[in-house]
């Protein structure tokens, strides 16, 4: 796990994040301090961005403010006006109506009894209030309030309804109402000029929207922050925030008392008519500091990797390059490096050129032994062939058939370490034979020396490409040759068969084994096995072979199959001593 981690970390130990870590760490005080300061002037734009943003909507909503503000006025003035016509209806109706008349702004006014039944109105008409929201909501709290009603009773529009108590000596004798219609606001908004793009809605201090700027009541929740009650802003401690309105647009929404304890107004701006101090400074200061930091680690590393990783990448390139066997000529000592690394690099260069001499030299010597020791093995094998060749013609000669076969056997030992030498010369390095061409050629060799053409006899091979030493190629060759002599004559056709046959495989285990067999058929009649003169020679050389290979010989014999089979390790085998039996 810890080797595991370290790798991840390797990077660690580079030259360049050592460097970006340490100049880090040394403007670490001055980052922090500019951030720090940064951030003040931060919040400082902040507050003046929020407070700017207020006195704009309060700008905004200015008209609506006079218009509320002047209706409280004259609702209090006429209150008192009343108070001695209250018990006439209609001097009082005319009251109001010749003040309806003189102030256009109005729709309507009437005064309301406890009792809740209209007789004195800017209309001639008498109603029964009593079921009306505002004379309800006035009835439970009486106070002077400011309403809306979508539909008003009497102009059958869309008004906002400012209501004053009317008392006499502390006894609350009823309320006086008036009425502004909303399409009087919008005209009067649309003549004195409004802030482009910001919507004005208004509440009472129970939450009830009373006015919102080119929307019908009904709508408000669209030009509102989505998800969001009139009475949770009420409740809300954010003169300012940001959030998508009912339609699914950003917006910036500022609100404030427009008339204290009375009237609230919400104002909804465009982003981009209302950037707050936060979108205009705190990203671009706060960036500034990082900014030069960055730019302090690029110059530095810029400057590291032009003086010194640049020619050390190069340096490790030439020591690679020559590591992996690039040396026909010695790497250049860099070019415009510092003293020090320029220094390595002569070093270096003076250590390639003699290494390549040196290796030239070893080289030559080399290509030298290695044709000498070729020549060695092709005259062995040339003398060993001749030898055999001898023992040919002596065996002609000898006419005792025991003698004959005795003979012939040393002729087949002869001739197989003959072929041994012959592949050794003839293979690409002289410290591995391959084991497949090396046992064909012994078992062609063979089969053309010991077996009679047209004789009832089958001989498969199947040799795994196994590459082998040469203190193996000969015990292995060997014995192979010793056991196919053995095959050879003993093999009889089997049991209801009528062709004799041998079988020779070489099997890779993949366990670092190989595995050597020679198999044949015997008949239900099988002769006992005598080697020539010297019975049991060449079980024994078998058996020493197989010592050499520090393995032992497995011989089965059963359903009409003769198999010797030998298991033995790939790889040097030491010097043996002298074999027992040999």
């Amino acid at each position: 796990m810890k080797a595991g981690l370290r790798g991840k970390l390797k990077f660690t130990e580079r030259l360049g994040f050592r460097l970006a870590f340490l100049l880090s760490v040394a403007l670490l005080p001055l980052g922090t301090i500019a951030l720090v300061q940064t951030w003040r002037m931060a919040q400082d734009a902040e507050q003046a961005a929020e407070s700017a943003l207020l006195q704009r909507t309060s700008n905004a909503a200015a008209g609506e403010r006079a218009m509320i503000e002047s209706a409280l006025g004259a609702s209090e003035a006429l209150s008192q006006a009343l108070l001695d016509t209250v018990e006439n209806d209609a001097a009082c109706s005319q009251i109001l109506s010749d003040y309806v008349r003189r102030s256009p702004i109005y729709a309507f006014a009437g005064f309301i009894p406890t009792n809740g039944q209209m007789t004195c109105s800017s209309s001639v008409a008498a109603r029964d209030m009593s079921q009306s929201a505002t004379y309800q909501a006035f009835i439970a709290a009486p106070r002077a309030m400011v309403t809306a009603n979508a539909t008003g009773q009497i102009s059958r529009e869309a008004v906002l309804i400012v209501t004053q108590p009317v008392s006499r000596d502390g006894v609350l004798l009823g309320m006086l109402t008036l009425s502004v219609k909303h399409s009087t606001l919008e005209l009067l908004r649309s003549r004195r000029g409004r802030e482009r793009d910001v919507n004005i809605v208004m509440f009472n201090h129970a939450g009830q929207p009373l006015f919102v700027e080119n929307h019908l009541l009904a709508e408000v929740p669209l030009v509102l922050p989505a998800g969001r009650e009139a009475s949770s802003l009420l409740d809300s401690d954010e003169a300012i925030f940001r959030a998508r309105d009912g339609a699914g647009r950003t917006r910036v929404f500022a609100m404030l008392d427009l008339v204290p304890g009375m009237v609230q107004v919400v104002g909804s701006w465009p982003p981009e008519q209302a950037q707050l101090g936060r979108d205009l400074i705190a990203p671009s200061t706060l960036l500034f500091p990082l900014t030069m930091w960055i730019t302090s680690l690029l110059v530095a590393y810029a400057a590291v990797d032009r003086l010194v990783i640049r020619h050390v990448r190069e340096l490790r390139g030439q020591m690679r390059r020559f590591a992996l066997g690039r040396r026909d000529a010695p790497p250049d000592v860099l070019k415009n490096a510092p003293a020090e690394i320029a220094d390595v690099s002569q070093t270096f260069h003076n250590l390639a050129r003699i290494l390549i001499r040196d290796e030239a030299e070893l080289e030559a010597s080399l290509q030298e032994k290695t044709v000498l020791l070729k020549e060695i093995h092709h005259r062995v094998k040339n003398n060993l062939q001749l030898i055999a060749s001898i023992m040919n013609m002596q065996i002609r000669q000898v006419k005792e058939p025991g003698a004959r076969r005795v003979l012939k056997s040393v002729q087949d030992r002869v001739a197989s370490l003959a072929t041994i030498h012959r592949n050794l010369y003839q293979a690409e390095t002289l410290s591995a034979v391959q084991a497949d061409q090396l046992l064909g050629d012994i078992v062609s060799q063979m089969t053309m020396m010991s077996v009679a053409p047209g004789s009832n006899l089958k001989i498969d091979t199947d040799f795994a490409p196994v590459t082998l030493y040469p203190d193996q190629a000969v015990p292995v060759s060997l014995l192979a040759t010793e056991a196919l002599t053995n095959a050879v004559k003993y093999a009889s056709p089997p049991a209801g068969a009528g062709q004799s046959w041998i079988r020779l495989t070489l099997r890779d285990e993949k366990d670092g084994t190989a595995t050597l067999a020679i198999m044949n058929s015997q008949g239900s009649d099988v002769p006992d096995r005598v080697e020539g003169d010297a019975p049991g020679i060449g079980t024994k050389l078998i058996n020493a072979f197989a010592h050499q290979l520090d393995s032992a010989v497995e011989i089965v014999s059963a359903d009409g199959e003769y198999r010797l089979s030998v298991r033995f390790e790939i790889g040097g085998i030491p010097p043996a001593e002298a074999s027992p039996g040999i």
